[in-house]
């Protein structure tokens, strides 16, 4: 667990201060102008054949305004490259193309094979960077999270959460969802991995019972995930600074894809001429390189952003708190806490430890179990040791009783330093 003495969350106006060693390189004047081009072809080809209802919810989307949050942009800009490599698939050109593949003296089949190559190659820059993003933004909040039974829950809750989505998604696809019914499902998705952050920085739900009973967690790590999605957050600085590029290039993706389509269901009725096959690459090649700047230069700003102190750079600390209890064991007596678990694949945790002297001292420890005909079961073996940091398991509903035993010592009364509780089923946040 890494130190929080002395830091506090970051603020707007720090983000500001710290953003203006980071300035942006203009995006090149060919984003908006090569924008303008292709809308002037697509204004063309609406003119030529009536729109249908699903070229019509496309149009719309380019006619509106993007949205304003980052991760937003992102998704959307990865949704519509996947569409455009879709369009691009050789199975996926219009019959007349595949025939042909020619525009006068000009073969039309190598360009667009080349066109799909560039956005492939930015869809993997793209995932990759949102991947390495959300593995920074969870590996700070683990760094500042005592280093015991809780962080082991999360990770565990984090990797049956992301389990789950991906079986949807496979479940999606099989089903046969569209390129466009993912996105919304992955947005969906998105949407409540932020929720179970800001459930963490609120302490409610589940993460209620463990920062209420098993305190620790840093207030400076509750209340910076809690506010690093707020609308008027410090991240509102880095929409603002960097927010109006990405905009752009929003825009300039939408409109190539409906371009691409657009000419794709006109292509036996209407040819794509040689002007607008020379912008068509022009545009692709501009979008594809500015894009995965912005993206490279993003990434460079996360990676040096002040919410992304290591622990290294700030020290570690202790994570004992002092919400441990002490106990002191006679010889030849026993010290024992007794649970009550009302629900099932609820969790007992403990943590403890033995006071040491010169002389090597040790403690018998097991957990038993007594369901409700009073049957006993033995949980854990009896064991003899000096401590057990940050240990737990999953239990069932009924009555449980931690034993630590000093009957065999016939001399020795021990000091126990200990904390014990029952946590409820670690569950997914209920979907809005």
């Amino acid at each position: 667990m890494a130190s929080t003495e002395g830091l506090v969350p970051i603020t707007r106006a720090y983000l500001s201060s710290y953003y203006d060693k980071y300035p942006l390189v203009p995006l090149s004047d060919d984003v908006s102008t090569l924008s303008s081009q292709i809308h002037s072809f697509i204004a063309d080809l609406k003119t030529h054949t009536p729109l249908t209802q699903a070229e019509s919810l496309v149009v719309d989307e380019v006619d509106q305004e993007p949205p304003h949050k980052i991760d937003a942009n992102m998704w959307k800009n990865r949704e519509h490259i996947e569409e455009i490599i879709f369009l691009l698939d050789r199975p996926n050109w219009p019959a007349t193309l595949q025939q042909q593949s020619k525009s006068g003296d000009v073969e039309l089949a190598p360009i667009f094979d080349q066109l799909k190559v560039k956005f492939e190659s930015t869809l993997k820059t793209l995932e990759y960077f949102q991947s390495k993003n959300a593995n920074s933004v969870f590996n700070t909040v683990m760094t500042y999270m005592p280093q015991d039974f809780r962080g082991t829950l999360i990770r565990q809750q984090r990797e049956r959460s992301e389990r789950t989505k991906q079986a949807e998604i496979d479940a999606l696809i099989k089903s046969g969802g569209s390129i466009r019914d993912r996105y919304a499902l992955l947005w969906k998705q998105q949407m409540e991995r932020r929720r179970q952050l800001a459930q963490l920085g609120s302490a409610t739900g589940v993460y209620k019972t463990l920062v209420k009973y098993l305190v620790g967690v840093p207030q400076v790590l509750l209340d910076f995930i809690r506010q690093i999605n707020d609308d008027d957050g410090p991240m509102e600085e880095q929409r603002q600074r960097y927010g109006p590029p990405l905009y752009s290039l929003t825009k300039m993706v939408l409109t190539i894809r409906l371009f691409l389509h657009l000419m794709w269901t006109r292509f036996d009725d209407r040819k794509m001429t040689e002007n607008e096959l020379a912008t068509l690459e022009q545009a692709v090649d501009i979008y594809t390189s500015e894009f995965e700047r912005f993206i490279k230069f993003m990434g460079e700003v996360f990676a040096n952003s002040p919410f992304f102190i290591s622990a290294d750079e700030v020290g570690a600390t202790d994570s004992r708190t002092d919400d441990f209890k002490e106990i002191s064991i006679p010889a030849g007596k026993n010290h024992e806490v007794v649970l009550s678990v009302d629900s099932i694949n609820s969790y007992i945790a403990w943590d403890f430890s033995l006071e040491q002297s010169k002389v090597k001292m040790d403690v018998g420890f097991s957990l038993e179990y007594t369901n409700s005909s009073g049957e006993k079961t033995l949980m854990l073996p009896y064991r003899r040791c000096d401590s057990d940091q940050g240990n737990f398991c999953t239990v069932l509903a009924g009555t449980y009783k931690l034993i630590w035993d000093n009957s065999y010592s016939t001399f020795f009364r021990k000091t126990l330093h200990y904390k014990v509780d029952c946590i409820p089923p670690v569950v997914e946040p209920a979907q809005e």
